[in-house]
């Protein structure tokens, strides 16, 4: 069928008689132009049934659009029953065509219909569920889309001589005035329908045109959706005569305007796979909008298209506006006259490039220029918080979800915690109700790989009592709330039953202590035996010294945590201690022939062992218990010569650090490590062990002459050819050091030896340096500031005599 034909056919427009349907109303998805164009169009053709394009599944959700809970943005959601990973995404904004046309059709007591290939097909039609959904069936074919073989918006920009295919298209559509009002206005003047219907039969014959010349444009599936559609328009007509309005893709126009039997339709859809779905709405995002995959691509400024969609005039004015307010907010100046001037600079932009309004390339410029002083760093705020806008939709309640998804609803209302697209920090204090409450819900939500919050670091505070998360949802994350559903129809039960099942499936102890830490976290008491069990079958079994040092940390953290929540940990701390022990029997012969890399590796688990028995016996006396038999493995680690040298470093490093160690001896060890006949490569993994990473070395070196000395003297001994090789080892060790400590140890240095009687008798040396010994004249001095910072009454004077 020619363009022209086309073009007819969707308007209905003869040369002797006025427009008549059906009327094929081609749109770009998510376009707020071709919004306005399809709401004057339904107003000024009064039709008795709208179809869009959408799964047909869909229908007995169509009448929650009128909720006025429903807020958009919002996106139909179909998954398979049985695979909720294979799933797809249908979103409208409010300024989207379609979402536009049900609303209308809604408000107006019109029959409204959606026609597109079932979900059923769609996604049975899917090889392979997909790691994660994408909206729409296989949408690629749009106008908005870019094709392997065509992109129709380009090729029309191209035509009309324009080298950027969006600017065309918001000249040519989103900035053309619109046929009547806005829907709060008057409803357009008689004899407006040929007027409002021209824009979609000249779109439909440029389509025509492109069909012609490019055929399906490289997506053969659209043959079997546009031969569905018409099938679809056909039981439409019948049932509402010929005054019937399609709101679909403007590329689908010409194939449902062609003339073709109802068999030969019927035979593209013979031996479609089809699986049972379940559809729902759920809440979408601007942000999500921008994302250029399937259905929602094509569209990088959501937040700019909604301000041109409700803008009902002066929309560059209004624009400029909020971008004023926005700056403020920041506390950026940004004045009146601010305003005035960005206003005219896009205007006059777009005067001097040949555009009818200042599109989002000319305000962004005049914002640049006037508003962030050519800064494109304020730039960026306005891009994320306007341009794109961090907008979230609701649903209401009485649309469908699964039992879990209900749950969680009314647990984030309990709890007061509101899902939202921009991403916030949330800290808690677990000694509150509330707080332990949030903290287990979120816990449990990332054991159900629902990733709703991160923990993070954090801020002012290292005890077990605090928790900070990371939160941000997205609109996924209702798909993987489905796929959770199979474990239970509450949070507290999936998450129990899927913390069983992975204890029973896993075959590593790291994982199994993991699963143990995380079930405290999230106080799944039912889970918890399952998993003890499954952690004591696993560590009778591991004789692996390194999977065991992988496995205490968590559980020594699991039992802080059981202290936090009032948890019974008498069997997790049981096994723990038994790790330990087998630790420290099996870890200095693990330590010995080693690689480098392998060494770096064993002296992680070194530090993470220490810290771990340091938290199971926190009241233990010292040089006792399991903590005196792991001081134990630390000295043979420390002295023995086949150890590789970073790990005899850190083990001295971490008995001094413990008043393990006496600094003499530490500085004896240190001298047997550096000394000439030790290979220089061994002496500065020794060195790094020592003093490297984050264990505060640099300080230890600045009050510590002795051991400075002693570092100083080997550097300056290691030969001239075998300097290189160890160089970059020296480099990362002292490069981690904070500039003023690398700074004073540089004024050490360059000072050179202080003599020793000067040291011992704290003769207070020209510049920096301590002594070994306790000046007490210098504490008495510190003490008053001490008992005032503590709020203790200070010491009685005695009277002098």
């Amino acid at each position: 069928m020619s363009g022209a034909a086309v073009a007819a056919a969707v308007t209905g427009r003869t040369t002797t008689g006025p427009a008549a349907g059906p009327w094929l109303l081609g749109v770009r998805h998510h376009g707020p132009g071709s919004a306005r164009a399809v709401l004057a169009a339904l107003r000024a053709a009064r039709p008795a049934a709208v179809l869009i394009e959408g799964p047909p599944e869909g229908d007995a959700l169509l009448p929650l659009a009128a909720d006025p809970h429903m807020r958009p943005p919002v996106a139909l959601l179909a998954h398979a029953v049985d695979d909720p990973g294979r799933a797809s995404f249908w979103p409208m904004a409010a300024f989207s065509p379609e979402w536009v046309a049900i609303r209308w059709a809604l408000d107006h007591d019109v029959p409204v219909r959606f026609i597109d290939l079932p979900a059923a097909h769609s996604l049975a039609l899917k090889e392979t569920a997909p790691k994660e959904p994408v909206e729409g069936p296989e949408r690629a074919a749009e106008v908005e889309e870019i094709t392997p073989v065509v992109d129709p918006v380009r090729v029309l920009a191209e035509t009309a001589g324009y080298d950027d295919p969006e600017r065309w298209w918001e000249d040519v559509v989103e900035h053309r005035a619109p046929t009547g009002e806005t829907d709060g206005g008057a409803a357009p003047s008689e004899g407006a329908p040929g007027d409002a219907l021209a824009p979609f039969g000249a779109l439909a014959e440029a389509m025509g045109a492109l069909r012609e010349a490019y055929g399906d444009g490289g997506q053969p599936r659209d043959a079997v959706r546009e031969a569905y559609m018409r099938i679809q328009l056909r039981t439409a007509r019948k049932e509402f005569g010929d005054g019937v309005a399609v709101v679909c893709g403007a590329w689908h126009v010409p194939a449902l305007a062609a003339r073709t039997t109802l068999a030969a339709d019927r035979a593209l859809l013979k031996g479609l796979p089809k699986v049972k779905t379940d559809l729902t709405w759920v809440p979408w995002t601007h942000r999500r909008l921008a994302r250029r995959s399937g259905y929602g691509a094509g569209i990088d400024s959501p937040g700019w298209y909604g301000h041109l969609f409700e803008a009902a005039d002066r929309p560059i004015e209004r624009w400029m506006t909020k971008v004023a307010g926005l700056l403020r907010g920041e506390d950026r100046f940004v004045s009146t006259a601010h305003v005035i001037e960005a206003v005219r600079l896009a205007e006059t932009l777009a005067a001097l490039r040949g555009r009818p309004l200042a599109g989002l390339g000319e305000t962004t410029d005049a914002v640049r220029a006037v508003m962030c002083e050519g800064s494109d760093v304020p730039l960026t705020l306005v891009r994320d918080r306007l341009i794109v806008g961090e907008s979230l939709g609701e649903v209401p309640d009485t649309a469908p979800a699964v039992p879990l998804q209900r749950d969680l609803t009314r647990s984030q209302r309990t709890l007061r915690l509101k899902p939202e697209a921009s991403e916030r920090e949330l800290d808690l204090d677990l000694r509150k109700d509330t707080d332990a409450a949030r903290s287990r819900l979120l816990h449990r939500l990332r054991l159900l790989d629902v990733g709703w919050g991160d923990p993070v670091a954090g801020r002012g505070s290292t005890g077990t009592f605090r928790e900070s998360w990371r939160l941000r949802w997205e609109p996924e994350l209702h798909v993987r709330v489905a796929e959770a559903g199979v474990w239970g129809t509450t949070v507290l039960n999936a998450a129990t039953a899927k913390a069983a099942s992975q204890a029973v499936a896993a075959t590593a102890l790291a994982d199994v202590t993991a699963l143990a830490e995380h079930c405290l976290l999230a106080e799944l008491p039912d889970a918890l035996p399952v998993v003890m069990k499954a952690l004591a079958d696993r560590a009778a079994l591991d004789a692996d010294v390194g999977h065991l040092a992988d496995a205490l940390p968590a559980l020594s953290r699991s039992l802080r945590y059981g202290d936090v929540r009032s948890t019974d940990t008498a069997a997790l701390a049981e096994v723990a201690a038994g790790l330990a022990e087998r630790i420290c029997v099996g870890l200095p012969p693990a330590c010995t022939g080693l690689d480098p890399d392998g060494a770096e590796a064993l002296r992680g688990q070194v530090e993470a062992v220490h810290g771990a028995i340091g938290l199971l016996e926190t009241g233990a006396e010292p040089g006792t218990g399991l903590r005196g038999r792991w001081d134990a493995v630390l000295h043979k680690l420390a002295a023995r010569d086949a150890v590789a040298g970073v790990i005899r470093g850190r083990a001295t490093r971490l008995l001094l650090d413990e008043g393990r160690l006496a600094e003499h001896e530490a500085a004896r060890l240190m001298g047997l490590a550096l000394s000439p006949g030790t290979p220089p490569a061994d002496a500065a993994a020794w060195i790094e062990g020592f003093v490297g990473g984050a264990s505060g070395g640099g300080m230890l070196l600045v009050h510590d002459e002795r051991l400075l000395g002693l570092v100083d003297a080997w550097l300056t001994g290691v030969p001239a050819d075998q300097f290189t090789d160890v160089l970059p080892l020296l480099r990362r060790t002292f490069s981690a050091y904070e500039p003023g400590v690398r700074r004073t140890l540089g004024e050490l240095v360059r000072r050179g030896p202080v003599p020793e009687g000067a040291r011992r008798e704290y003769a207070a040396p020209a510049t920096g340096g301590f002594g070994p010994g306790l000046d007490p004249a210098r504490a008495d001095a510190v003490e008053p500031v001490l008992r005032l910072l503590l709020g203790r009454p200070p010491e009685p004077v005695e009277a002098a005599v």
